[in-house]
Order: structure tokens, then sequence, then C-alpha cells
């Protein structure tokens, strides 16, 4: 999901996270201890062919689409399998047409959660395979698109999901705008506010208007970015609202335990999504996009479904107001 944008001049930022040995990440989470061993060898047969820079110098116009990316990104669609990790749980994701929102709506419906994608009317292609694909594995979809810089649209997105899914107790807010810009003085009053309206503002809204109706158990799970602790030059408000991200999240967390609720984030490195191929990145640069990372490549969306998995169920209950970094070995935040 981005926010309504002049073109080419949007991404959001994707990542991939894992929280040591004991949490599933990739293709293999979600697998049963007895299917471990085969998932196992299964995921480094994938993740040793994820393709690695130079890629094509590709841009699409606004916005990008999955299925028009080359190569097309990973999100999981045919490696995820789940093990009712999260069965009955009701589930809201924003930017869940493509990217980490759409690796974690596949992830989700297949641990067992009914889930309910938020997205722009702009990407409705995208979003209908999302919604084909959880209803393949069993659970309720449910599609909102709209512009999540209004607060009132905010305020309906959390009454429809919880109407349409019968309940409301997971919540992971993905979206984000990000636009590069190669000096301060470049930056617009109506391009800083976009910004800040996307990341700060629609989380802001969204999360106060889901918390009211979210039980004792619930979980909320904010994606932040490695950006907010070592911002890139030409990323600065997009940087400085990932910071404020991580804040807010240390803060909530504090305040909703005494109600059961968990809050924690994923900061993310760099990651292969059609947000990089619609003015994500500065001219020239995506040819060469993650080849700076120790893994010498950007992250697929499947890398990270295990991660927001565990973050959302009960298992990890002692588990809030923490952030975790995957960033394919560049540095934490």
């Amino acid at each position: 999901m981005r926010s309504d944008p002049p073109p080419a001049s949007l991404a959001r930022r994707h990542a991939i996270t894992t929280m040591g040995a004991g949490l599933a990440v990739g293709a293999t989470a979600g697998v049963l201890p007895s299917q471990a061993g085969a998932a196992q060898g299964a995921t480094a047969a994938v993740t040793a062919e994820y393709p690695k820079p130079p890629f094509p110098d590709q841009q699409q116009p606004w916005p990008a689409l999955a299925s028009r990316m080359q190569p097309r990104p990973d999100h999981g669609e045919t490696s995820y399998r789940g093990s009712g990790r999260l069965q009955g749980r009701k589930a809201l994701i924003t930017g869940g047409d493509s990217g980490i929102g759409r690796a974690v709506a596949i992830a989700f419906a297949r641990e067992g959660a009914d889930v309910a994608i938020n997205y722009l009317p702009q990407e409705e292609e995208d979003a209908r395979e999302v919604v084909a694909l959880i209803r393949k594995a069993g659970r309720k979809a449910v599609a909102i698109p709209g512009d999540l810089r209004q607060e009132s649209f905010c305020t309906e997105l959390a009454a429809k999901a919880r109407e349409q899914l019968g309940g409301l107790d997971l919540l992971v807010n993905n979206a984000a705008r990000q636009k590069p810009h190669r000096s301060i003085v470049d930056i617009s009053s109506d391009d800083f506010d976009w910004t800040i309206r996307t990341n700060i503002y629609a989380l802001f809204w969204l999360t106060k208007a889901a918390v009211p109706g979210m039980p004792a158990g619930s979980a909320i799970i904010n994606t932040a970015s490695v950006t907010a602790s070592n911002g890139p030059g030409e990323l600065l408000d997009y940087a400085g609202t990932k910071g404020f991200i991580v804040t807010f999240t240390k803060s909530l967390a504090k305040q909703l335990a005494e109600k059961g609720i968990r809050v924690n984030a994923v900061a993310p490195g760099p990651y292969w999504t059609p947000l990089q191929a619609a003015g994500g990145q500065l001219p020239g640069k995506l040819p060469q996009f993650g080849a700076d990372s120790p893994m010498g490549r950007p992250g697929q969306p499947a890398e990270i479904a295990g991660l927001y998995v565990n973050l959302a169920e009960q298992g990890n209950s002692y588990t809030t107001g923490n952030v975790f970094s995957s960033t394919g070995g560049s540095g934490d935040v």
C-alpha cells in the first residue's frame, strides 16, 4: 500500500529479520519439528538461487506491480507451509498487496488466521492475487482499499476489518512511503508532509482506532527500518519517520502491557519489492540494489514472513517493546 503519490515517487521499505535459532524464517517458517530437516534442505536450495545484482534497470509507472518486476519477488507463494500457529486469529495488514505485507498475509493465512489487507485501488491487480492465496489456504480474506493519509479512512479501516473478520487481534502496520532526495533543499513541504502522514500519522490513527477493540492476547507489529539508526543521506525524511516508529513501538508497548496487548517492530534492510521499481531508488541505483549487503543481494519478502508469525503467536507472550533487525548482515537498530 502506498499513499497516493505523483508519478515515480514512492517506495516502501521491506525487510528480513531473525530472532535466533528458535525462530522459523522464510520457507521453513511454520513447519513442524518432524518436517524441519526436509524443509531446511529445501530452504537452502531456494535461498541459494535467490537473484543477485545486477538487476535490469527497470522503471514502472507508479504504482509498480509485483507481476511486472524482473525478476519477480518471492513472497512465499509456493514455499511457505503453516502448522496452525495462528489458528483462529484475525489480522489486519496494511500494504498487504505486495512485498513484506503480501508475504505476511500468505504466512498468516497458512498458519490459520483470517486476514484483511489494505492497499491502494491502483494496486488491485496484486491484491486480487493475495486474496486468492488467502482463500486457497482455507481462510477468510477481506480486501479494503483506500488511502491511509486520511484519518477518517484509518478509522473506517479498523472498523471494517473488525466487522468483516468477526474481531481483530493482530495488527501489522506495514505500509510506508519512501522517496529519495540528494539534498534537504530538494524536499518540498508537500513531499515531507506526504511521508510524515503515510509513515507516522497513518500508523498513529490506525492503531488508535484498532486498540479499543483488541482483546488481551492481541499483538501489534510495526515495520520500522535499519535506517532508523543508520539513515542514508538520500532518505532523510524516511529515516526520520522510522526512528519515530522505533520509539513509538517501545512506548506503546509499556502503555498496552496492562491490557495484555504486545507491541513489537521489525527493522528491515534492503528488500526486492515492486516499490523499488517505482521511484524508491535514486536514478541508476536499482541495478546494484542490495549488492553492498554482506549477502551480496537484497532479501526476498518470503524470507521475513516467519518473523512476523513468531511475533504474532502466543508462544512469544513475554516478548514486547522490542525491535528485531534483519538486514542481511548489514547491522542492527
